[in-house]
C-alpha cells in the first residue's frame, strides 16, 4: 500500500503538467480547428439559439483549406527539411564531441560535459541576437570570408537572412540535445569488444562501424528526436536570422494567430504539426528499441 501510495504521489506532478500543459491546450486547439474566425478575429461563437433551438455553428472549411492549397503542404516539407538538415548537421558535429568527451580522463569529463550545458545559462533570444552580429554584413567573419571569395574571382556572399543562416541557428541551439543523450550511451560500452574486434583483425573503420556505432544507435536516435521535433516548429530563429524565404511553418502558425488571427486555421496547422511531432516521436521510439535489441 505504502509503495503504490508512493508511486500515486511521485506520478501526479507530471500527469497534472501534462494535463494542464499539454491535453487541455489541445483540446481547445482541436475544437477551435472547427469553428469560424470572429468578424474581427479570434473565434465566432460556437452555437446560437434559432427559434428556441441549439445550433451548432462548426464547419470542415478550415481543413479544406488546408488541404487544398499546396503551399501549406509545402511550407511542412521545407521545415521537415530545415529540420532534418539540422538533425544530420547535429549528428556530424556531436558524435565525435560525445566519443571525444567519453573517451576522456574522467577528471575532465565533468568540465567538457559543463562546457556543452553552458550556453544553455544564457537567455535563448540573446544566443540568436549575437549570431546577427556574428553574420552581419559589417562582422569581422563576413568581411573575412567575403575577402577570401573575391580573391577566389567569385562574388561576395551575404550569410544574414539566409536558409544558411537559420541551420546555424537551429544547429547552435540544439547541438547540446544530440551531444548529451550521444555522451550517455557512448560513456556505458565495453571498451573490451573494440579490444576483442582488433585482436580479430578489425581496422579502427571496421570497429567504429561493426562495433561502435550500432552500440550507439539509441543514443543517436534519442538525440535526432530531440533535435527533430523543436527544430520543426522553430519560428524565433528563422524570424531573426532568416529572411522571407526562409519562413517556416511555425512561422506561418504564428502570423495566423497573432497578426492574421484567424485563429480557427492557425488551430488546424497547429494539429498538424502536432501530428506530425507525435508520428515522428513514435517513429524514434520504435527506432531506440530496435537498436537497444539489435
Amino acid at each position: 500500500m505504502k509503495n503504490n501510495l508512493g508511486k500515486w504521489v511521485l506520478s501526479w506532478p507530471p500527469l497534472v503538467y501534462l494535463v494542464l500543459f499539454f491535453l487541455i491546450p489541445t483540446t481547445i486547439m482541436f475544437v477551435a480547428a472547427f469553428r469560424f474566425p470572429g468578424d474581427f478575429g479570434g473565434l465566432a461563437p460556437m452555437y446560437n439559439i434559432e427559434d428556441g433551438k441549439l445550433v451548432w455553428d462548426l464547419t470542415l472549411e478550415n481543413f479544406q483549406r488546408l488541404f487544398e492549397e499546396p503551399l501549406y503542404w509545402q511550407l511542412f516539407l521545407k521545415s521537415a527539411g530545415y529540420a532534418t538538415v539540422t538533425t544530420l548537421s547535429c549528428i556530424a558535429m556531436g558524435y565525435p564531441l560525445a566519443w571525444l568527451i567519453a573517451r576522456s580522463p574522467k577528471k575532465y569529463r565533468d568540465l567538457m560535459l559543463l562546457l556543452v550545458i553552458l550556453p544553455f545559462w544564457s537567455n535563448f533570444l540573446i544566443r540568436i541576437y549575437a549570431w546577427m552580429i556574428i553574420l552581419g554584413p559589417a562582422s569581422a567573419f563576413t568581411r573575412a570570408l567575403n575577402a577570401v571569395v573575391t580573391a577566389l574571382g567569385f562574388e561576395p556572399v551575404q550569410l544574414l537572412f539566409t536558409p544558411f543562416a537559420v541551420i546555424v541557428g537551429m544547429v547552435y541551439v540544439h547541438l547540446p540535445f544530440m551531444v548529451l543523450p550521444l555522451y550517455a550511451n557512448l560513456e556505458k560500452h565495453d571498451l573490451a569488444l573494440l579490444d576483442a574486434a582488433q585482436d580479430l583483425g578489425a581496422s579502427a573503420w571496421q570497429r567504429f562501424w561493426r562495433v561502435t556505432w550500432p552500440l550507439s544507435l539509441p543514443g543517436v536516435f534519442a538525440g535526432s528526436a530531440l533535435v527533430f521535433i523543436p527544430a520543426l516548429g522553430m519560428f524565433a530563429i528563422p524570424d531573426i536570422l532568416g529572411g522571407t524565404d526562409s519562413i517556416m511553418i511555425g512561422n506561418l502558425i504564428k502570423q495566423q494567430i497573432l497578426d492574421t488571427r484567424d485563429w480557427p486555421f492557425g488551430s488546424v496547422l497547429s494539429i498538424m504539426l502536432t501530428g506530425g511531432v507525435l508520428l515522428m516521436a513514435a517513429l524514434g521510439a520504435v527506432l531506440a528499441r530496435r537498436g537497444k535489441r539489435g
